[in-house]
């Protein structure tokens, strides 16, 4: 989201040239884990981000919203820089009835702040209000020193204090609704890398411009690159005479965290030369019949190499069985009958199964593991069975997804890499 967020000032600061206008000097700062600031000169937005998994849902309190939500310690942030900067908060999922009515509060009295009007709290909006002050005094680490601190019984709050909570709440907006984790690596080059694309009217896939902007990201929220000084400790730091750091030294300190409009800008135009340097490395697929229908039914490669490696076992082995041994045709036809019923009992059990073709790969393997070895040729075993189901595979008598034309599909992978069949 951070990288999303560097986007966007990307692009609202492109001149008629398509370029970062000179005039524009917005930069994000990247804190530890999942908070930045996004800077505009002497404008600042203070950013929290909190994932929420799919069984913790949303915010359902008040009190969860400041404490796992961060809004507390949002509001800490605000208080020790003067109340000068705005914040966000950036979720997930979206917030339950009890929250929404702050929710609303807090867009009220961001309508009356926009329209230079007084900030007044209407009776509709002041327990959420009220509420949101009491959890502050519970959540908050760096509350204000004239605030009351939290108790069992905590006194109703000061006309002071909820004053604080609603210059704050005049500043505070909260993004719920954005994508799972699990939903970015298909989502987020169109949602967020797309509109970029088009103001330059590239005709790339976003995909890449997306992976260069978003490791710069990562890089400077995780890594941060080294430290000139390493672990040397801080001598004469603070000698007799010394002034505070200048705001210029104090950024200076920060610039492995700091996300520049020319980092995200250098990102960008690289991508742009080079956009398959920024793409996953291509799969070697298999062309032959089984490895396809097990790539279908989304087996892994090591499960397809494996297979392929059986099935030619279980040819060679019926190869030099058959070698001067007239019966050895007829046995093969029985045990390739009960490998068909193990086959229609194992999809069976994984009819329910997304994707299908690892559970049935698995439950191939259990039935064959409990398949009585008397009356089976000499030699061999439920690795050899194995092969032989795949064997069937190739044959197109076993399935690891639903049926389809297989030919046509080996035809399809052919065309992406240029060959021809």
């Amino acid at each position: 989201m951070a990288a999303a967020d560097g986007l966007r000032l990307y692009l609202d600061a492109l001149n008629d040239d398509n370029r970062p206008s000179q005039d524009v000097h917005s930069r994000l700062v990247c804190e530890w884990q999942e908070d930045w600031a996004a800077v505009d000169g002497d404008a600042v937005e203070l950013v929290s981000a909190k994932h929420r998994e799919v069984t913790t849902g949303p915010f359902t309190t008040i009190n969860s919203l400041a404490d796992i939500g961060g809004v507390a310690h949002l509001f800490g942030r605000w208080h020790a820089l003067g109340e000068t900067p705005s914040c966000r908060m950036v979720t997930t999922f979206g917030l339950s009835s009890e929250v929404q009515k702050l929710e609303k509060a807090w867009q009220k009295l961001r309508e009356l702040r926009l329209a230079e009007q007084s900030l007044t709290v209407s009776d509709e909006h002041r327990k959420p209000v009220t509420d949101l002050c009491q959890a502050l005094r519970s959540y908050c680490k760096e509350l204000p020193p004239t605030w009351a601190p939290a108790a069992k019984r905590m006194p109703s709050p000061t006309d002071a204090e909820l004053a604080q909570v609603v210059r704050f709440m005049a500043v505070l907006d909260v993004e719920a609704g954005k994508p799972p984790r699990d939903h970015l690596a298909y989502a987020a080059a169109n949602m967020y890398a797309r509109p970029l694309c088009d103001r330059l009217r590239l005709h790339i896939d976003p995909e890449s411009v997306w992976a260069a902007v978003h490791d710069l990201f990562y890089a400077r929220m995780r890594k941060a690159g080294p430290i000139p000084t390493g672990k040397l400790p801080a001598v004469l730091a603070y000698r007799v005479g010394a002034s505070t750091p200048s705001t210029t030294q104090l950024e200076r300190a920060l610039i492995n965290r700091i996300v520049t409009l020319d980092d995200i800008d250098l990102a960008v135009r690289t991508a742009i030369s080079q956009p398959h340097g920024y793409r996953p490395l291509p799969r070697l697929q298999r062309t032959t019949k089984l490895a396809v229908k097990m790539s279908a039914g989304q087996c892994s490669d090591n499960s397809i190499e494996r297979a392929e490696h059986l099935a030619q076992e279980y040819r060679d082995f019926w190869r030099e069985e058959r070698s001067g041994n007239p019966a050895a045709r007829a046995a093969q036809t029985r045990l390739e009958r009960q490998l068909l019923r193990i086959s229609d009992d194992a999809t069976q059990a994984t009819l329910a199964e997304v994707p299908r073709g690892p559970a049935f790969w698995q439950a191939l393997q259990r039935l064959l593991a409990a398949m009585p070895l008397p009356g089976l040729p000499s030699g061999m075993d439920s690795e050899l069975l194995l092969g032989g189901l795949c064997e069937l595979t190739s044959q197109c008598k076993v399935w690891f997804s639903d049926s389809f034309d297989v030919d046509q599909a080996i035809e399809a992978i052919q065309r992406g890499r240029g060959q021809t069949s």
